[in-house]
């Protein structure tokens, strides 16, 4: 039986989607695609931000918006990972882009590699993986700390002469990921 807290995310997920859709047709503040790029971003931030602010900050370790948050950051994540995989899917349809093609992944290394590493994360985000898995699952999921630093790379080298609404947020959003990455580092090498 699917747990109560799933059919929110989802339907939280639908809104998204829907809501992506409306802006997209009336206020037209960027491409559609990127539009789920940003909600990408937006969703593994909110996956990011509880472990890194209460390493930095130890003040918030009772925080309860970022306890809720770390108790559902996997299913977070799964959104994050859709959101992702639509504004990948939607580019290369857009692109036209030809998939047999090496040099496809070679210009979209970045993409195709924040693509790869949410896919892992997301089929392992599962009750039965983490207790398949056990330590291992814990060290398969720093993979995330990786993707920090491909997303600038990805939207400094995707958006160059094309920047939207969007992207300077984004930017900022990255930064701020980046430097609490590096402070949390700094304060705890033990990434939990």
């Amino acid at each position: 039986m699917i747990r109560k807290q799933v059919w929110l995310f989802l339907g939280l997920v639908l809104s998204s989607y829907i809501a992506s859709c409306m802006i997209t047709l009336f206020f037209d503040p960027a491409p559609l695609a990127n539009i789920l790029g940003f909600l990408a971003l937006i969703s593994y931030a909110v996956t990011l931000l509880p472990g890194m602010l209460r390493v930095v900050f130890p003040t918030l370790k009772k925080n309860s918006s970022l306890i809720w948050i770390l108790k559902y950051r996997r299913h977070i994540g799964v959104a994050a990972f859709g959101f992702g995989l639509n504004h990948g899917a939607l580019l290369i349809l857009d692109l036209q882009l030809n998939l047999l093609d090496w040099r496809t992944y070679i210009h979209y290394f970045q993409g195709f590699s924040l693509l790869t590493i949410f896919t892992v994360l997301a089929i392992t985000s599962n009750d039965w993986s983490v207790k398949r898995m056990k330590a291992n699952w814990k060290k398969l999921h720093y993979l995330t700390y990786l993707s920090i630093f491909f997303l600038p790379w990805h939207m400094l080298d995707k958006m160059a002469g094309n920047w939207t609404r969007l992207t300077p947020i984004g930017m900022a959003i990255t930064l701020v990921l980046i430097i609490l990455f590096i402070r949390r580092k700094v304060g705890d090498t033990n990434f939990t």
